[in-house]
């Protein structure tokens, strides 16, 4: 059945959700998440349980009991926030969901709505009694927030709700297309995350006039060479045992070798920019520790010299590093007189997770690929980004990311739209990933 419900519908609700604009920038009034919730509880045609921790941030969940108590469940998890937009960069209107030559365009097109839209339309085939009852309990979750740690949705929900989003698995982000190796095309499935592990660095000086530079405490000037050590100090090399699995499955040919060397995977990602700098910016992500300075205030006017700065970090640890090694490569890229200079305060301290390839819903996704795109193997795969299954995965949950697309968006190039511009997904993609989803929950199911 689910390769016969099309695209229309999972069309229409996609572009219902970006039309939303839930636009999250981080501060707590951003989002309004509520809007998203209420269409999805449109397209349900019925309300489900709703949690609020602040004004318009709401999430929704629906759950549909499963025949047999002792069964493991299963969650869909999309989030309906999304990332702000600089309009300049799209050649659409971002929040315009425009339908044209068989794609989707707008702003969560690729994160994470159209896996958001896709899991709604599969969850609701079960909620009409249209596609068989799973023995466990079948959850959907609409939630705020993924977008700023999930502090007002995912992280506040299983500190604080556990009972409700309670699961034994979960699917969730990210899905991305295929990749071709040796062994012909492998299907990326998303089973571990790098960990977040932001920094802010704050400087204070004196306030003055700024026509009178000499000898000031400008509180700029030290943030500003730290940004500037850190960008040119080499980030560290990590082969984990993640990488080395996702390398093994995809089996990229003649690279592959160099991809698994700490001394020469620089070079080997080097040699992929050259064609596909999306891909290379991927492979260089999940073997380095990254170091990336978003975010830069200080001052008040320009002829005032100001007494306060501060710079806004977004560093990422890979499996096996923690909180302590950031710390330390910050200190030797810094150095000893300058970090007295500044403070450096931890916003965010996560460990990278995972959750292992083998299982009832690893087999039930391989089975569906295989049946969709015959020949397919899994790929598992190490992701750069953090998603909200981190915080299922403290409690015991088994959670995966993936979705089918067609092959007009090429890896590298589809990743290059997260939190980019033009964002956009095909319609085709869009129906090959509820086939997907469908096919996997049935396949869970029978495995169950």
């Amino acid at each position: 059945m689910w390769n016969e419900i099309g695209s229309g519908e999972v069309t229409d609700l996609l572009v219902a959700l970006i039309q939303d604009a839930c636009v999250n920038d981080g501060t707590p009034d951003s989002g309004q998440e509520t809007r998203a919730a209420s269409t999805l509880e449109a397209y349900f045609g019925e309300a489900g349980e709703s949690f609020e921790p602040h004004p318009g941030r709401r999430s929704v969940l629906y759950r549909i009991p499963g025949t047999d108590p002792t069964a493991p469940s299963i969650m869909l998890m999309g989030h309906t926030d999304v990332v702000p937009v600089s309009p300049a960069g799209w050649s659409v209107d971002p929040f315009s969901g425009l339908r044209s030559e068989g794609f989707v365009w707008g702003r969560g097109a690729v994160d994470m709505l159209n896996l958001t839209a896709s899991m709604a339309v599969v969850f609701k085939q079960h909620l009409l009694g249209s596609a068989r009852r799973l023995p466990g309990d079948l959850l959907y979750l609409g939630v705020a927030d993924e977008e700023a740690a999930g502090t007002l949705g995912a992280k506040w929900l299983v500190e604080n709700q556990w009972d409700a989003v309670r699961c034994d698995y979960l699917l969730t982000e990210i899905g991305t297309p295929m990749l071709q190796g040796r062994t012909g095309a492998g299907l990326p499935v998303t089973v571990a995350e790098k960990g977040p592990q932001w920094r802010r660095v704050v400087g204070r000086g004196q306030p003055g006039h700024g026509s009178q530079p000499y000898a000031a405490s400008n509180a700029l000037l030290p943030v500003a060479e730290v940004v500037t050590r850190l960008a040119a100090s080499p980030a560290p090399v990590v082969i984990s045992e993640e990488w080395r699995r996702f390398v093994e499955s995809w089996d990229p040919g003649d690279i592959a070798d160099d991809l698994l060397d700490p001394d020469r995977v620089d070079e080997a990602i080097d040699r992929l920019a050259l064609d596909d700098v999306g891909l290379a910016r991927w492979v260089h992500a999940c073997t380095h520790l990254t170091i990336s300075p978003n975010v830069l205030h200080g001052g008040v006017k320009a002829n005032v010299v100001p007494d306060s700065a501060e710079a806004e970090i977004d560093v990422r640890s890979l499996p096996g590093q923690d909180a302590a090694d950031v710390d330390d490569h910050f200190r030797k890229a810094i150095g000893p007189g300058l970090a007295e200079e500044v403070e450096i305060i931890t916003m965010e301290a996560t460990a990278a997770s995972g959750s292992p390839a083998e299982g009832r819903l690893w087999e039930a996704i391989g089975a569906a690929a295989q049946a969709l795109r015959p020949g397919t193997h899994l790929i598992p795969s190490l992701i750069p980004v953090g998603t909200d299954a981190r915080f299922f995965r403290r409690r015991g949950t088994k959670a995966y990311g993936v979705g089918l697309f067609d092959e007009r968006v090429r890896f590298g190039d589809f990743l290059s739209m997260f939190h980019g511009h033009d964002e956009r997904v095909s319609e085709e993609s869009l129906a090959l990933t509820v086939a997907l989803l469908g096919m996997t929950l049935d396949g869970f199911g029978q495995r169950s």
